[in-house]
């Protein structure tokens, strides 16, 4: 179901190679480009904007010739201009070095980032006034009354509207907005004279409107999915007389805006739809409504009411702002208004009820009768400094649509002509254009990666390595299925077959039978930069192409062609191929300074091992705490869950979340040991005292054995607090708030089901997929040499060799097989008297311990199964 090892090993043949400045400096030691000098007096040289105070020096070459790429960026992609407001540099630059150093966010399709400059004006403003509720009519409470009814009028300002047009209903966000209107719509079911209600949805739309169904289903109401090729394709001139005496109400609901693909469809469909020009209203009688959903549309592109007049537009404020989250809003054309039912009330909207009768007036104002108790008045008020700052950072959402448009078309063209040496192309793009126009494509880039044999790499696999480089995107089908099956080719049988292959929404099961399940997607934002473009395609290019980097030049010349300017392709290419690649930061990895023997017993030095023989196990590693440094014995006690004590502890932030070494990089300088006959965990890093945790803590009192829930893995799991000192250890170490857990013994955590059906439940300690996880010496060695040879035409790189990059594995078990993975093919493993399943080619279980005192030992041989290859 996932991607193979075999298909891995073509994939990326090393560690992280980099992020690319034109100047050829290293990712992180060129400081980053302020275009604002550039285009604000119209001056040919660039300023420069530390990343990290102290951590950078300034580029030695000249901005001629720093940045070649991004004056052809600015020549070839934007005619009307990238943005360059000189707040917007100031403000996100700041934010950036703050809180996003050396991170590439790209899933502003999910949340955008807010600047800091909005958060300070919140916190100024709720600091220096009283804000009360607005239910009540004291004057904190009047004060929130009046600013939450200016903010409603600064949205409908926003979509160029107004109160004599549309209300504004506040929700949750969009999905609630929907479900509002799903319970409140006048459904009618079919009579003698009518025909009943019709619900009609494209099916490029969002799982929140699909969802509508379930409302209607015990309705007597049609649903009808329709695709977007018929709507235009199937439409008819309508007499509009003919059927004007059926008031039966339909509801068609389409996107601004595809959130799988960035497709923006035609506005007009809200006009075409509700004069019954368009299909499906073109043929059925009745009074046909628009739901325009502007989830995703509203992020980066201005969306006009008064030429637009849909009747209900749902839409969430963090993907327009990232601040505040959890708010949303309905806008409800007035003349639509009075259909809306409602059967619950809540408080503050009811003009009069009676607690013992039957007896309810709604409240006369439109968002007072939907708003049901107390709105989230302060998010509300935040509202006000967001587009405070929307506006001053970016001067409007016109100019937004044009940068993000711009970014994403740059992407699409390089990307799209990328090619391996061989000649393959490198990416599979899911869109219905070419990124000719901002008025049909949003900032939304949707594709699969293919190796150099055209296969198709996993999504899954896409994402975790991107997360070792800091490039954040989002994976899978994005809550849209209908459009996931149309670009992808996956049928309703297929659907429903990797169902019950175990793939379900959200997991990471990305190739079912060599088929995508999913796909990637790259979104940008008003504050995303050239330079975020660079960061992927770079990514793409050193970890996923086949070198030499190639272009499709009829492709990239056609591309061109439909814009303004001709600028070089060689420019395209040099993007991409003229810069010295990045690494993976050493602290990721857990070094293994010790190796101990005998359960905690005397410590020996690494020389003093070497077991090379063939089909051997060669060394052990525990991981006592999760992404900590490694501990490696000589021979160790298998206990039911693995290796005993293997992650059996982890570190939670203040916030009670899991910390692992991509959020908390000095967690690899932790080292810990367990001293069995002391029953004691022993913590050391450089600098501190070293302290000792008890193994178990029955003898700790009660305030220091607290027991909680965290998750691993998208598992809830019991933990246990292992006390004060080990929280004021951690946290003077790690420069924030922490605490020290562990599995509480009487808690059971079963691995997950769907690497391979026939294994049986089996209990995980705080792993991530297995119990063990076994490397073969033989096939690290073959990878050490692609990495090699892939280094030879660098100079500043120092070679690495065997052993440090089995401990960038993090294994548990190390072993030196005869032939390079050949563990892809075990099905069952021997080592000792230990008996092992292997469930995914490095993971394995243990099958049975039938001697509690089961051990393995370094020199065991070990004897494998294969998998049988037939049908």
């Amino acid at each position: 179901m996932h991607i193979t090892a075999e298909k891995t090993r073509r994939v990326c043949l090393g560690p992280a190679i980099q992020g690319i400045p034109a100047c050829g400096c290293s990712f992180g030691q060129c400081l980053s480009y302020d275009s604002d000098t550039q285009a604000g007096g119209g001056g040919n040289t660039g300023s420069y904007l530390s990343r990290t105070p102290g951590e950078s020096v300034l580029c030695p070459h000249p901005p001629s010739t720093a940045f070649p790429q991004f004056s052809c960026f600015l020549e070839q992609f934007f005619s009307a201009g990238y943005i360059q407001i000189k707040t917007l540099c100031r403000d996100f630059s700041n934010f950036k070095t703050n809180f996003l150093t050396g991170i590439t966010y790209l899933d502003h399709a999910g949340t955008t980032l807010y600047p800091e400059s909005l958060v300070r004006e919140f916190y100024q403003d709720i600091c220096t006034n009283v804000y009360g509720n607005p239910h009540s009519h004291n004057p904190s409470s009047r004060l929130t009354h009046d600013t939450v009814e200016h903010v409603r009028y600064r949205i409908l300002q926003h979509f160029n509207t107004t109160p004599d047009e549309y209300s504004v209903i506040f929700t949750s966000g969009s999905t609630a907005a929907l479900k509002l209107v799903a319970e409140s719509f006048p459904w009618r079911p079919p009579t003698a004279a009518e025909p009943a209600s019709q619900f009609c949805y494209l099916t490029d739309n969002h799982t929140s409107v699909v969802g509508i169904r379930g409302v209607i289903s015990a309705l007597g109401v049609v649903s009808l999915p329709v695709s977007p090729e018929e709507i235009e394709a199937r439409a008819k001139d309508v007499d509009q007389s003919e059927g004007s005496s059926c008031q039966t109400p339909h509801l068609f609901c389409y996107p601004a805006q595809s959130n799988f693909s960035g497709r923006k469809y035609p506005l007009g469909y809200v006009r075409g739809i509700q004069a019954r020009q368009l299909y499906p209203a073109c043929d059925s009688k009745g009074r046909w409504f628009v739901l325009l959903d502007a989830a995703s549309f509203a992020s980066c592109s201005p969306l006009d009411l008064q030429e637009h007049s849909a009747n209900f537009v749902p839409f969430s404020f963090y993907k327009m702002f990232g601040f505040p989250t959890g708010l949303g809003a309905l806008l409800v054309r007035n003349d639509t208004a009075a259909l809306l039912r409602k059967t619950y009330f809540g408080g503050g909207t009811a003009a009069a009820y009676l607690a013992g009768d039957n007896y309810y007036v709604p409240a006369s104002n439109m968002s007072s009768r939907f708003e049901d108790g107390t709105v989230s008045f302060l998010d509300i008020i935040a509202l006000n400094h967001s587009f405070d700052s929307l506006h001053t950072l970016t001067g409007g959402m016109d100019k937004i649509q044009l940068h993000t448009f711009g970014l994403t078309r740059y992407t699409y063209m390089l990307l799209s002509s990328l090619c391996h040496g061989n000649g393959q192309p490198v990416a599979q793009i899911y869109s219905d254009s070419e990124f000719e126009n901002p008025s049909t494509q949003g900032a939304i880039l949707n594709f699969n990666l293919m190796d150099c044999h055209g296969q198709m790499i996993g999504y899954s696999q896409v994402d975790k390595l991107a997360s070792l480089f800091n490039i954040h995107l989002r994976t899978g089908c994005f809550c849209n299925t209908g459009a996931c099956q149309l670009f992808l080719g996956i049928t309703n049988q297929v659907v429903k077959s990797n169902l019950q292959a175990g793939h379900v929404c959200g997991d990471n099961i990305d190739l079912v039978d060599g088929r995508p399940t999913g796909s990637v997607r790259v979104s940008f934002g008003y504050m995303s930069t050239f330079q975020d473009c660079q960061n992927f395609l770079n990514f793409v290019a050193d970890c996923f192409v086949e070198k030499p980097v190639k272009v499709d030049q009829d492709k990239l010349d056609r591309l061109k062609s439909n814009t303004s300017s001709k600028g070089s392709s060689q420019c395209l290419l040099t993007m991409l191929t003229n810069g010295k690649p990045d690494h993976i930061d050493e602290r990721e990895h857990a070094s293994t300074d010790l190796v101990v023997n005998q359960r905690g017993g005397k410590a020996i030095t690494k020389d003093a091992k070497s077991h090379e023989k063939a089909q051997t196990l060669t060394n052990i590693y525990i991981y006592p705490i999760k992404s900590c440094a490694a501990f490696e014995v000589t021979d160790w006690p298998v206990g039911a869950l693995g290796l005993l004590h293997d992650r059996g502890w982890m570190v939670v932030n203040g916030n009670r979340v899991c910390l692992n070494q991509k959020r908390e990089p000095r967690l690899c300088l932790i080292h810990p040991q367990i001293y069995l006959p002391s029953n004691t965990l022993l913590l050391q890093a450089s600098g501190m005292n070293a302290i000792c945790v008890p193994l178990k803590n029955h003898s700790e009192p009660p305030q220091s054995h607290r027991v909680c829930q965290n998750m691993v893995c998208g598992d809830r799991v019991e933990t246990v607090d292992c006390g004060d000192e080990a929280a004021s250890w951690l946290s003077e170490f790690l420069g924030q708030p922490c605490r020290l857990i562990r599995q509480s013994p009487d808690f059971s955590r079963d691995m997950k089901k769907g690497h391979e059906k026939e294994v049986s439940s089996t209990a995980l300690s705080l792993v991530n997929e297995a119990q063990y996880l076994i490397v073969n010496r033989a096939s690290v060695d073959l990878l050490q040499r692609h990495i090699t040879n892939r280094q030879e035409s660098s100079d500043d790189h120092q070679p690495l060799d065997t052993q440090t990059l089995i401990s960038r594995f993090r294994a548990n078990l190390v072993i030196s097989g005869k032939e390079p993975f050949e563990e892809d093919d075990w099905s069952h493993l021997i080592i000792g008297n230990t008996h092992f399943q292997v469930t995914f080619g490095v993971y394995l279980v243990h099958q049975s311990l039938e001697d509690s005192n089961s051990t393995l030992s370094v020199g065991y041989q070990f004897q494998m199964c294969f998998r049988l290859s037939g049908p």
